[in-house]
C-alpha cells in the first residue's frame, strides 16, 4: 500500500524527474513527503552533486536492523552464531544489487559521464549502495516502519529460502583444513583494479600441500569468499 503524505513545496517536486519520482514511489510503495530524498538517493558521487553516500550509510544500518529482528523472531531457538550467518548472507552487496535490479533501479540512476563509461550502471557496488540509499530515504521520510515494509516485501523470499543457517565458505574451508591437520588457509590480495566506484579485487587462497586458487570480487571480502568456495569445491571433488 502506498503511504500518502504532504508533498512539500510544489517547486521542489518540479525540480525532479517526474518519471523518477513516480518510479521510486511505485517501486518502494511509498509517497514521499520530501521527493528531494529520491533525487539524492539516486545520485552517484560522479555527478558532483549532493549524492547518496550519507543515505546509503543510514540504509545499510536500517537493513541490518530490520533483517536481524526478523531473523530473531523467525528462528527463536537459534544461537547468535547461526543468526549471524543468516544475517551476513542476506545483507551482502550482491543481494542488495539483486533487489535493485528487480525493482528496475538501473534506468533511474543519475551517473556522471565517466561513471557511465566505466560501467557503473552494472556495478553491484553502485546498485547495492543506491538500494541501501533508498532504504535510508524511506527511513528519513517516514520512519523505520516505511523502510521495514519495503525490506520485508523484497527480502521475504530470501529470508524464507534459508531453511538452514548457511555456513560461510571461509569457515567451511578452515574447518576442512583443521580436519586434515593442516594450517589455516592463507589469503593474499593479488591485485586491485578498476575505478573507485567499481573496483575489482583478485585474491589468492592457499593451503599447504595444495595448489592455490584465485578469485575476483567487487570487494576484498567478496573475492576471499569466492576463492574459499572455489578451493573447497576442488578439495571436496
Amino acid at each position: 500500500m502506498v503511504h500518502r503524505g504532504a508533498l512539500g513545496p510544489h517547486r521542489t517536486r518540479l525540480q525532479l524527474s517526474t518519471n523518477a519520482i513516480a518510479w521510486a514511489e511505485a517501486a518502494l510503495g511509498h509517497r514521499f513527503r520530501d521527493p528531494g530524498l529520491v533525487k539524492r538517493a539516486l545520485t552517484h558521487p560522479s555527478t558532483g552533486e549532493d549524492n547518496y553516500q550519507r543515505l546509503e550509510f543510514l540504509g545499510d544500518r536500517v537493513l541490518g536492523l530490520v533483517i536481524a529482528r526478523w531473523l530473531y523472531e523467525l528462528h527463536a531457538d537459534e544461537p547468535e552464531g547461526k543468526l549471524s550467518r543468516r544475517l551476513n548472507a542476506l545483507v551482502t552487496r550482491p543481494v542488495c544489487a539483486e533487489v535493485a535490479r528487480e525493482i528496475g533501479l538501473r534506468s533511474h540512476m543519475r551517473l556522471g559521464k565517466q561513471a557511465r563509461e566505466d560501467g557503473a550502471a552494472d556495478s553491484d557496488n553502485v546498485l547495492g549502495d543506491i538500494c541501501e540509499a533508498l532504504i535510508g530515504a524511506l527511513a528519513i521520510d517516514s520512519g523505520l516502519d516505511a523502510a521495514e515494509q519495503f525490506i520485508r516485501a523484497r527480502w521475504a523470499s530470501r529470508v524464507e529460502a534459508g531453511a538452514a543457517a548457511p555456513k560461510h565458505p571461509k569457515s567451511s574451508l578452515q574447518e576442512w583444513a583443521a580436519a586434515h591437520d593442516l594450517k589455516a588457509p592463507e589469503y593474499r590480495l593479488v591485485s586491485r583494479t578498476g575505478p573507485h566506484h567499481a573496483p575489482k579485487f583478485e585474491v589468492e587462497v592457499s593451503i599447504k600441500g595444495h595448489e592455490p586458487v584465485t578469485a575476483t570480487g567487487t570487494s576484498k571480502q567478496e573475492a576471499e569468499t569466492a576463492a574459499a568456495e572455489a578451493l573447497l569445491a576442488r578439495l571436496q571433488s
